[in-house]
């Protein structure tokens, strides 16, 4: 439910490794310039339609959040593979410059989206210090949830308790959470020496955190879901100064997710987290795909190669405990 593609080459390389083993994936707008209306949405559509090939899979795309008018939005709404607006505060995470700085100044937007069932996903942080930046945002959260009671709004890629809380107050609101953010602390990130490939927006927090996301996904919420937040970069715009901000996650999402919920007794709560809680909360009909997981070792390579791009994924060179070994469509 929250997966990014990039774009030219690098999409060419990372899009079958999602496609393969998921259904569909809400795919994120903010390329450069921004996806921002129908037309360059479709063309997009039809550049990661071209990269997956012959697999199974349904691309849902977005839009980069702007003032919509309400032609505008019909349009979205009545065209094929549209799935929801992407709202970023200006300058927040990659490729967000074009982003808001009021989060609910665009009122007619929001109306109209309210009016016409579009969700809004939500990059929920502000510019504050770097660990209570989403803490920090969960007024606006509020705001949005309590002013447009029957907008689907989703708080993207959570990262703390304190936002596990505020979903559970309001009804119109859902959230997807990680596979980094169930499994990572700070100090994995920086507490010894630093690791690149690690450093995410939002970043990892405190175990206490860490203990909440997780206790929510195995025991079965059904306001939360798997959003991978997958985010490749080349492997030489992670290792320097200035290191690029996500996580490659792609390839090893459903064996590590599944070793991580065997580890705690709770493989029956697995299909909910990644598939059933998503179709629920937002009524998706995606194609039929059955993905075959064991307790066999999995290898994870140093890095993917192809087209030009050097990707380092997470867990690179590690054994997994679980892999995927068929799939039936």
């Amino acid at each position: 439910m929250h997966l990014h593609v990039r774009d030219g080459e690098m999409m060419r390389l990372v899009t079958p490794l999602s496609a393969a083993y998921f259904a569909g994936a809400v795919v994120m707008p903010n390329l450069v310039p921004p996806v921002a209306d129908v037309e360059a949405m479709k063309k997009y559509e039809g550049r990661v339609r071209e990269a997956m090939g012959k697999q199974n899979f349904l691309p849902l795309m977005t839009l980069f959040f702007r003032e919509y008018g309400e032609e505008e939005l019909r349009r979205a709404k009545e065209t094929p593979g549209f799935f929801g607006i992407k709202l970023y505060p200006a300058g927040v995470t990659t490729n967000s410059d074009a982003g808001v700085s009021d989060v609910l100044a665009a009122e007619s937007t929001l109306r109209v989206m309210e009016e016409l069932g579009i969700p809004l996903l939500v990059h929920g942080e502000t510019h504050g210090f770097v660990l209570d930046r989403e803490e920090e945002f969960l007024p606006a959260y509020r705001a949005l949830a309590e002013k447009y009671p029957r907008l689907r709004v989703c708080m993207e890629h959570i990262s703390t308790s304190a936002s596990l809380k505020l979903l559970e107050e309001y009804e119109n609101l859902c959230a997807t959470i990680t596979l980094h953010h169930l499994l990572l602390t700070l100090d994995d990130v920086v507490g010894g020496k630093l690791n690149p490939h690690l450093f995410c927006k939002p970043i990892a927090k405190r175990e206490a955190d860490r203990e909440a996301l997780l206790a929510a996904a195995l025991g079965g919420s059904e306001k939360v879901m798997f959003g991978s937040d997958s985010a490749p970069h080349p492997q030489e715009a992670k290792e320097c100064c200035g290191c690029a901000a996500g996580i490659f996650s792609a390839p090893v999402a459903l064996p590590r997710l599944a070793q991580l919920f065997a580890q705690h007794g709770a493989l029956e709560k697995l299909q909910a987290f990644v598939s059933d809680n998503a179709r629920r909360i937002y009524g998706l009909k995606v194609p039929g795909k059955v993905v075959v997981l064991r307790d066999e070792v999995m290898a994870v390579p140093e890095c993917y190669r192809g087209y030009g791009q050097k990707v380092v994924p997470m867990d690179a060179g590690e054994n997994l405990g679980w892999s995927v070994v068929g799939r039936e469509e």
